[in-house]
């Protein structure tokens, strides 16, 4: 039995990716799809007939919704098995019972009513028409009063279509995203000259979808636009290629394409934590702008919560039993928009789509019901449809709104309307309910009432999917070619307006900026220190947001014996407490290369799994399985090999993915991907409001991280701020021998010359600022002179760091020995000589010497 999936570290198995993150399918998609669902997507990218209940989904990347070899776009962790496909409502209600009945499964967290449609975005609801637009756009002159013709009709359903793929990808149908606002890609919003900025950034992103192998040029809408509008062609072909909305990817002519200059010269560096897929896209997009970066990385491999262990079998009778297991990030859920879509196309990467039957089996074996299936479904829905309508009564009639506990409400719903009053109803019930707790890795007791389901007005849509092989396919060619640094463990993240450094447990690292992409669970933890410590409002959400455990038990058989044709089955137990214990199986005998199956853990039973030893573990998976088989006279095998993994304990993650808790919100994504001071960036999955607990979430908040970097970069180089202009030049050097060297350059500056007009004075106390920032809570140098010197005149001065708040306090006190006497009992201030105050203080005098060399 294998515990542990890799050598570092020894107690951490493999976390289980954020699982997708299931939304309302658009809204808004769906709106405007039913006008053009018969009208030609890009290149292919329909909404293909082989699924009626996606047809306005499976719109991008090509892939047709029914193609099981090439039809998604991979998404994040693993299919919702209990609730309706996430599709258009007006899709929905097309579809017969039995149609929702097959798809509800796949689908995470949303259900039919739980988010009103109210508000979304109608493609030809603006005042000036995707016709007109057209119209002005390419010349093809309006006749007041009379029809349009054929080719003025052909062409606005062209940009319908255009506009679809653009929805898809993530930006608003009928105005300007906000990133798109901060760059200022028009002069002014509103009006035509927005709406032709909207056409042309439309057909960029539809023709790059349709073919991402070859980069678009910025000169390809020019030929169907007219020629005064190359500036607008101009602005959304730079705006796009920086946020890597296009030319992204690992396509040999996208790898080829020259690098942008850098902001500045010489070219800013860029230092990165962690190298799951938010890093590695970052580094990718950041070479391609120009910068210089390195990747810091705990683990002695990429991939962060993205895993694929080949398991092999040493049986001598089955010698040639080999598989690939995904131990954390498995099922890709969704194709529209996704750029795991993409880049799965650029390497050619065959798709499996995630076949929708899954079969239900009671404790004893038998099947579910089919009748009783159908009925505690619709049931499970409708408590959730009255949990939607209590959280709008609350926020419609409190002010400042209240927050509960989803399970509580659920549970108080249940009880009233006396749902599930039979026993096998129940554990027909429960099992929904563990499938909900598997979709946020999280018992619904810790769910929020109010925005677990923040994020689902956002979902990409399409089919759900398996890469033959595995994830990890992706992280090794994402990370060819970008220096790492592995077994590097991050301890400390220093900044300030010198640029920042990052010391592990082996040796420090220099850069301009630094961009975090550690998981949540790991900031929680406080296993790394922030010097200056982390703006209140971030340690705050940190501290607020929910960070969930999903486990596995990965097994090698030396046969596949439940059905090969059926990618899920699901298992029902009679403690309502054990619910999430072995509830779900994976089977990837299609996929993997060899008879491999997998059992899920979720909710409370997460927890508790990782308190037993793995041998008790399997044990109990193979007992559940022979409960199932053994009745129809199937011998369930011992594996060959078997892998439980140990999310919650691996102290590169401490969990599996992000949860909306009880009192956190939407918001707090935001709030956690703020940078500090231009400085520190923060990117994972954690810091993606639309996205979170996804691989594709990850990837994208690293592309959106890059674009950041290189707009504070630009900020910065305008306001002169070079590094050549600073007290330490914190470009990273390497050796021949992998060993990094810091390029420290010291300014000639006196610090006792500083202290002459210092910032603050009272006594003999004497106070420099740090001049990067006025927060209270950052850290000047205080001097304060001791007696006369024992050779010479003069005072012995010594030295100690104080917050900038409590030197007013200290100015306020009378008397030096007072002022001793608080600032070491109430404040902690030591006084040291000057060589003794640590990094931290050598840090705040390169910044104090630097602020004084540029006046």
């Amino acid at each position: 039995m294998e515990e542990g999936s890799e050598p570092h570290p020894p107690n951490a198995e493999a976390v289980e990716q954020p699982p997708p993150v299931p939304m309302d399918q658009d809204e808004g998609r769906e709106a405007a799809a039913a006008a053009a669902a018969a009208e030609p997507m890009e290149d292919g990218e329909a909404a293909a007939a082989a699924d009626a209940s996606e047809a306005a989904d499976a719109m991008e990347d090509g892939e047709a919704a029914g193609d099981s070899t090439a039809a998604a776009e991979p998404m994040e962790d693993d299919a919702p098995t209990s609730s309706p496909t996430p599709s258009a409502p007006s899709a929905t209600a097309a579809v017969d019972d039995s149609t929702i009945a097959r798809k509800r499964r796949r689908r995470k967290k949303q259900f039919p009513g739980m988010i009103p449609t109210t508000g979304v975005r109608v493609l030809r609801g603006s005042s000036y028409s995707s016709a007109q637009t057209a119209a002005h756009l390419t010349g093809v002159p309006r006749r007041r009063g009379r029809p349009p013709t054929s080719s003025s009709l052909r062409l606005a359903r062209e940009l319908d279509s255009e506009a679809l793929i653009a929805l898809a990808a993530g930006f608003p149908a009928d105005s300007l995203s906000e990133d798109e606002i901060a760059a200022a890609v028009v002069p002014r919003i509103g009006g035509a000259e927005q709406a032709n900025y909207l056409v042309v950034r439309n057909h960029f992103v539809a023709l790059w979808r349709s073919n991402p192998i070859s980069p678009v040029a910025a000169n390809a809408a020019l030929a169907s636009i007219r020629a005064e509008h190359a500036p607008l062609v101009a602005a959304a072909h730079s705006f796009l290629s920086e946020h890597a909305y296009i030319n992204f990817g690992l396509a040999p002519a996208v790898l080829s394409l020259p690098p942008r200059p850098p902001p500045s010269f010489p070219a800013p560096s860029v230092l990165i934590v962690g190298a799951g897929f938010a890093g590695l896209g970052a580094a990718r997009h950041l070479i391609a702008l120009g910068f210089k970066v390195a990747i810091i990385e705990g683990r002695l491999r990429p991939g962060g919560r993205v895993f694929t262990k080949t398991m092999r079998s040493s049986a001598a009778e089955y010698p040639n039993t080999v598989a690939a297991a995904d131990l954390g990030g498995s099922v890709l859920t969704g194709i529209n928009g996704n750029p795991l879509g993409v880049i799965a196309r650029q390497l050619g990467f065959p798709l499996h789509k995630v076949r929708d039957k899954c079969p239900l089996y009671l404790p004893d074996g038998r099947p579910v019901d089919p009748d009783m299936d159908a009925r505690v479904e619709a049931a499970f829905n409708q408590l959730l449809d009255k949990v939607c309508q209590l959280r709008q009564v609350i926020a419609d009639g409190v002010p400042h709104g209240v927050d509960l506990s989803l399970g509580m409400a659920l549970e108080a719903f249940r009880a009233a309307h006396g749902v599930a009053a039979e026993h096998e109803e129940r554990m027909l019930l429960d099992w929904h309910l563990a499938n909900l707790e598997y979709a946020n890795a999280a018992p619904l007791a810790d769910l929020s009432m109010a925005f677990w389901d923040q994020d689902d007005p956002y979902e990409m849509g399409g089919d759900h999917c398996f890469i033959p092989g595995g994830n990890s396919q992706f992280i090794h060619a994402l990370a060819d070619g970008i220096p790492i640094f592995y077994g590097q463990n991050v301890r400390r993240i220093q900044y300030g307006c010198d640029g920042v450094a990052v010391y592990t447990d082996k040796q420090s690292f220099r850069g301009d900026m630094v961009l975090c992409t550690v998981p949540l669970g790991v900031l929680k933890k406080g296993d790394i220190t922030f010097m200056p410590e982390l703006p209140a409002q971030k340690k705050e959400t940190i501290q607020r947001l929910g960070f969930g455990l999903l486990n596995k038990v990965v097994m090698l058989f030396p046969y596949d014996f439940w059905d090969g044709r059926i990618d899920t089955f699901g298992h029902l137990t009679e403690d309502s407490g054990q619910r999430g214990e072995f509830f779900l199986f994976y089977s990837y005998s299609s996929v993997s290369g060899g008879p491999l199956l997998i059992a899920l853990v979720a909710g409370e039973s997460a927890v508790k799994f990782e308190q037993a030893s793995p041998m008790e573990n399997v044990e109990k998976v193979l007992e559940t399985l022979r409960k199932i088989f053994s009745p129809k006279g199937i011998e369930v095998p011992n594996p060959l090999q078997a892998i439980c993994t140990r999310w919650g304990t691996d102290r590169f993650t401490y969990g599996s993915y992000s949860y909306v808790a009880i009192g956190a919100s939407g918001d707090d994504y935001d709030i956690l991907a703020e940078s500090v001071h231009d400085r520190v960036f923060f990117a994972g999955e954690a810091t993606n409001r639309r996205y979170p607990a996804t691989m594709h979430g990850a990837l994208l908040s690293g592309y959106r991280e890059a674009a950041n970097i290189l707009r504070a970069a630009r900020r910065r180089a305008k306001k002169g701020d070079s590094p050549e202009k600073m007290d330490i030049n914190v470009e990273v050097k390497v050796d021949v021998n992998g060993e990094v060297k810091d390029n420290v350059k010291d300014v000639n500056i006196d610090l006792d010359d500083l202290f002459h007009s210092p910032d603050a004075s009272f006594g003999g106390f004497s106070v420099l600022h740090d001049p990067c920032t006025s927060e209270p809570d950052s850290i000047s140098l205080l001097r304060v002179g001791i007696g006369a010197r024992k050779l010479g005149s003069g005072s012995l001065f010594l030295y100690g760091l104080i917050m900038r708040k409590n030197v007013a306090v200290l100015a306020a006190i009378e008397g030096d020995e007072q002022r001793l006497s608080t600032m070491y009992r109430d404040f902690g201030t030591k006084l040291v000589g000057l060589d003794s105050l640590g990094d931290s203080g050598d840090s705040l005098i390169s910044r104090i010497k630097a602020a004084a060399a540029r006046k």
